[in-house]
């Protein structure tokens, strides 16, 4: 099919401005948290799993982290089994546990394996069980009410942080040219098994593995500032001091805590990205504009290296 010149020149001037990053970037391994939108439209899931193709096919080290709590509790209300969240996390009890496995190291693991497989990558899924990839601990929760004299301890059940994970699972996959897609779902030293939070799984992966980014899919165009602007070259300082004034709180509070947690524990970058754009990864890597919020130490604006 032929083009006219117009779009062969922009073709052109996308493939230059994004020749000094694939450059860069080369060898360098990107760890992808894939939730919300972009794994329920059609449409942003194949754009995601080109993107992913892509930066593998240009010499990156892409490893997927994703989610799947519509799915699951999609699956649960089928069953008639009632849903219960503390602080934003689903009470998983033994039952609830067995959904979670079925769902995330099942069907949503295996549809993400088949989409990037599709378009001629080469994806290998794995949950935190398979060799012994993420060791977990129950995660514990505590509340406290303005008339309680201390904090109560409660039990969400089956819900899990990260211990440990073995680089050598996801480095054997890597060095054989796969793609890892990751399940979060851990277990601990006597065989019992944990739903852990996608983001946080994502965040520990890039600090093991000393990743030159953390990018973190989510439902809103980026950080914002008060008056709803997006944020975008930001310093791990600028963004605790977003915490302390109240900037930041609620359901984007974990997200950007695993962010700020990776970037000081030696990743070069965080990224919080808009997954309702197509192609959202390839235009925060390869771009000198983003999509999104970019966290580093330094707090420098993106530009071309």
């Amino acid at each position: 099919m032929s083009v006219s010149r117009d779009a062969a020149m922009n073709i052109a001037k996308v493939l230059t401005e994004a020749l000094p990053y694939i450059q860069r970037f080369s060898g360098k391994t990107v760890v992808v948290k894939f939730g919300g939108n972009a794994m329920v439209d059609e449409a942003l899931q194949n754009s995601f799993a080109r993107d992913i193709v892509l930066m593998k096919a240009v010499g990156m080290n892409p490893v997927v982290v994703h989610g799947g709590g519509p799915q699951i509790g999609k699956l649960l209300e089928q069953l008639n089994i009632k849903s219960e969240f503390v602080d934003g996390m689903r009470v998983t009890d033994s039952q609830t546990m067995d959904v979670v496995e079925m769902v995330l190291g099942g069907s949503v693991n295996k549809q993400i394996v088949h989409l990037i497989n599709r378009n001629g990558g080469q994806a290998f899924g794995i949950t935190g069980k398979d060799g012994n990839l993420i060791r977990a601990k129950k995660l514990s929760v505590s509340r406290k009410t303005p008339d309680m004299q201390s904090s109560e301890i409660i039990d969400i059940g089956h819900v899990g942080d990260v211990e440990t994970v073995n680089t050598d699972v996801i480095d054997m996959l890597t060095s054989g040219n796969f793609i890892p897609v990751i399940a979060p779902i851990g277990v601990d030293a006597q065989g019992n098994s944990y739903n852990i939070n996608a983001d946080l799984v994502a965040g520990k992966v890039a600090e093991v593995l000393n990743a030159e980014k953390l990018m973190l899919l989510t439902n809103v165009s980026g950080l914002q500032d008060k008056q709803g602007k997006v944020l975008t070259g930001m310093s791990t300082q600028q963004v605790d001091g977003l915490i302390e004034d109240g900037t930041i709180y609620g359901g984007m509070l974990p997200k950007i805590s695993c962010a700020l947690n990776a970037v000081k524990s030696g990743v070069s970058s965080a990224h919080i990205i808009d997954g309702r754009v197509a192609h959202a990864v390839l235009l925060e890597i390869f771009t000198d504009a983003g999509v999104g919020t970019l966290i580093t130490n330094s707090g420098s604006q993106k530009t071309a290296p």
